[in-house]
């Protein structure tokens, strides 16, 4: 390059009086405006356009920031600079000082997630393992802030650049929040919005001291290990489940299956049997009298009368220093498969002068495992 070449190229940069900057990406967030020497003449156009902003830097210490609007560049519209640069009657052209221009729209749909599982200490599973993701969005703030915190002297810093340390920091803080806020472990998937806003809360301030502000945070799930999963929901069928009518229904579905069975006689006179008790009473309370009131069982049939059906026994079991039940012999025995209660558990049934451990119940015994009948009688 000639000598006439280097002065016509320094005099073009010198004399360019627009400081402007047009955006034909999707992720820069922060563009330096370049030009020779970074000198800048008086009374220089400064265009900036909606959803930006523009911030003046002068040796590394942050000077004027100017948001959307055109500007005339002089000791007027560059105060602080003016002050920084020591000038009291204008300044000659050039001066020298670096132009940033910040991207402050909305930057939407950035994903994050825990890179390592969670681990949360339920009461009932004990330590549980769960992992999460969603996505969030945020802007820049305070565009001053951002440049000199973060940006430093990046000529072109995009979102891919900043999203590492915001994942981190998401990922970070919301580990604190899930183990805070001590929900039983199958709430956490079932609360993502009130756990979104509350997440959102705890990170704002960790962002704005930066310059940024978060503007949504979601959830989108939140997982945890396939057998986990299944004793949860094992553990909810039972927390529901009415021991009382579990047992009817496993007993008319037996005697259906005794019923069914062509192979044995046994369990055809059984299903007959019980087809015949079941008939008796049906008959018992659907056969009207002459006027159209129920007949009791001994003139409709005008035979002898059987003996009562026995009462089933009802058991009340201390549970947690309170009184629980009634319940029958078949749901105590459930309570004791699922381990409501155990062989130290105090009952009481009609008949007996004091509560008495399970373990010390003859009846109940059978629920211990492991009894063997007596020896035989010597011949």
């Amino acid at each position: 390059m000639s000598i006439f070449d280097k002065i016509k190229e320094k005099l073009s940069h010198e004399f360019i009086d627009i400081i402007e900057w047009l955006d034909y990406t999707d992720d820069t967030i922060v563009h330096r405006f370049e030009r020779y020497q970074n000198e800048i003449k008086n009374n220089a156009k400064l265009i900036v356009r909606e959803g930006q902003t523009a911030v003046f830097v002068n040796e590394g210490q942050l000077a004027d920031v100017f948001t959307p609007g055109t500007y005339t560049l002089n000791t007027k519209n560059l105060p602080i600079l003016t002050t920084l640069k020591g000038w009291k009657y204008g300044f000659d052209s050039p001066f020298k000082a670096e132009v940033y221009f910040v991207n402050t729209h909305l930057f939407t749909d950035e994903k994050w997630g825990t890179k390592n599982p969670i681990t949360l200490n339920d009461e009932r599973f004990g330590l549980v393992e769960i992992r999460a993701f969603g996505t969030y969005a945020f802007r820049i703030g305070d565009a001053g802030k951002f440049v000199i915190d973060i940006v430093g002297t990046d000529n072109n810093f995009t979102n891919f650049e900043i999203n590492e340390h915001l994942k981190s920091l998401i990922a970070t803080r919301f580990t604190d929040t899930v183990g805070e806020a001590n929900l039983p472990i199958e709430l956490y998937a079932a609360n993502t919005s009130e756990l979104s806003e509350t997440c959102k809360e705890v990170m704002q301030p960790e962002f704005q001291s930066v310059g940024i502000s978060l503007e949504k945070f979601y959830i989108e799930n939140v997982s945890m290990p396939e057998d986990l999963k299944k004793e949860i929901f094992e553990y909810s069928r039972i927390d529901k489940l009415d021991l009382d009518k579990l047992t009817k229904f496993k007993t008319a579905k037996a005697i259906e299956a005794a019923a069914n069975n062509e192979g044995g006689t046994a369990g055809a006179g059984m299903g007959m049997g019980m087809g015949f008790v079941l008939a008796q009473q049906m008959g018992g309370m659907m056969q009207p009298n002459m006027g159209g009131q129920q007949q009791p069982m001994s003139q409709q049939t005008g035979g002898a009368m059987p003996p009562p059906m026995p009462v089933a026994i009802q058991y009340f079991y201390a549970a947690n220093g309170q009184q629980a039940g009634p319940v029958s012999f078949e749901q105590l025995r459930g309570l004791f498969a699922n381990r409501t209660v155990n062989k130290d558990t105090l009952v009481w049934k009609q008949g007996m002068s004091n509560w008495t451990p399970i373990s010390d119940v003859e009846e109940l015994k059978g629920f211990l495992g492991g009894n063997t009948p007596p020896p035989l009688p010597q011949v």
